[in-house]
């Protein structure tokens, strides 16, 4: 039987609303999260910590937990991706405005697969792929400071550039270190808005699961850095702590092998996404007949344990929020978003490393979905 279809809720507080409101916040204007008026806001953002972990090591992270309360949370978007999230996070757009729909996306243009995160080249022009002006582009119309702060390696990437963009880049390596350059910014004079970026817990939880011992030591980190910077805080100075999507841990039993089934691939061009988010890109040639005879094909073989939708099912169910014309055809033709704990890996691919990735995101489950969002200083109520 197939799974029942994802609900989305227009009502529910999203990772959109973070950085919009706190620019609000320091506007000293209403917002979507209710933000009391700052005048220096912080928002920390912990790549893949999922409000389930969060709430299964409280042990572990006894400060954040201590804040943590059940309505706490926010909805991270569709797919649950760093690519997509985090571009939402910057624009308050939906990935299907500001462009960014999967970890990775054809590239209409060149008829490409590209890493969304490490894959930028001529034919994805920053400035132009991601089509949204960010809300620190936004804060400097009005004079305020705009930092972004994560390590020194993503300082001049392509998808720095592209959803960063309107922010004075400040490296720091260590997750100390980042704090440390949170605080520099709320010492300057006048109003700021920062944003933290903390990448090492989805690292780690890629390599070794988040229920590895490695990956609780970095939320003990985590939460130790934050008690420390949270005792800092000033009056006038707010902080945000939220993520960009949760993790789950799926063996490699649970890998589900595709590509030799003639009836599943004839005909499919490209595949994108990621493994819990398939995006099947066919040929533009392909007659309707075939297209639904793929459809069909992988609806029969993988309909109890995913949602098969097509391209305009999906935007018309609103999985990737309001979608530009020009950005439909970077979502694939065919979704297939994982609904049990499983990776969808491409068979004919040998020696494929991503097959040794433990953690795994990018589709609806709850653990993937519904991340965090603490309060601390001037946004506490």
């Amino acid at each position: 039987m197939p799974p029942m279809l994802p609900a989305t809720r227009s009502d529910e507080p999203r990772l959109s609303d973070v950085l919009p409101s706190c620019l609000a916040a320091v506007h000293g204007e209403e917002n979507r999260l209710g933000l009391p008026a700052v005048s220096k806001a912080v928002v920390v953002l912990v790549d893949g910590l999922g409000a389930s972990a969060l709430r299964q090591r409280t042990g572990h992270a006894r400060f954040l937990s201590s804040r943590f309360t059940k309505r706490a949370t926010l909805v991270s978007g569709f797919p649950t991706t760093t690519a997509a999230a985090l571009a939402s996070l910057t624009t308050g757009a939906s990935p299907g405005e500001h462009g960014l729909v999967g970890y990775s996306a054809l590239v209409p243009a060149t008829d490409r697969v590209a890493n969304q995160l490490t894959g930028w080249g001529p034919d994805m022009e920053p400035s132009v792929w991601q089509r949204r002006a960010t809300v620190f582009e936004r804060a400097a119309e009005s004079s305020i400071d705009a930092a972004a702060i994560g390590p020194r390696r993503y300082e001049s990437s392509g998808f720095t550039h592209a959803v960063l963009r309107g922010a004075r880049y400040v490296p720091g390596d260590s997750i100390a270190d980042r704090f440390d350059a949170a605080r520099a910014v709320l010492d300057a004079p006048g109003r700021s808005i920062s944003y933290v970026y903390v990448p090492e817990l989805d690292m780690t939880a890629h390599a070794e699961g988040w229920q590895s011992d490695r990956w609780t030591h970095l939320l003990e980190e985590l939460d130790s850095a934050v008690h420390s910077f949270a005792r800092t805080l000033r009056a006038g100075e707010g902080m945000l702590l939220t993520a960009d999507h949760g993790v789950i841990d799926v063996p490699s039993t649970s890998h589900v092998l595709f590509g030799d089934d003639e009836s599943q691939m004839r005909g499919v061009s490209h595949v994108a996404g990621e493994p819990r988010c398939l995006q099947l890109h066919l040929d533009p040639d392909l007659p309707a007949d075939a297209r639904r005879s793929i459809l069909d094909a992988w609806r029969a073989s993988e309909g109890d344990r995913a949602w098969v939708l097509t391209r305009d099912e999906a935007i018309e169910a609103g999985w990737f929020g309001e979608v530009d014309d020009e950005v439909r055809p970077r979502i694939g033709d065919i979704i297939v978003a994982a609904a049990k704990n499983i990776a969808y890996y491409d068979g004919r691919k040998l020696n494929d490393s991503a097959r040794r990735m433990v953690g795994q995101h990018g589709s609806w489950n709850s653990d993937e979905v519904t991340v965090p969002l603490i309060r601390f200083g001037g946004f506490e109520r």
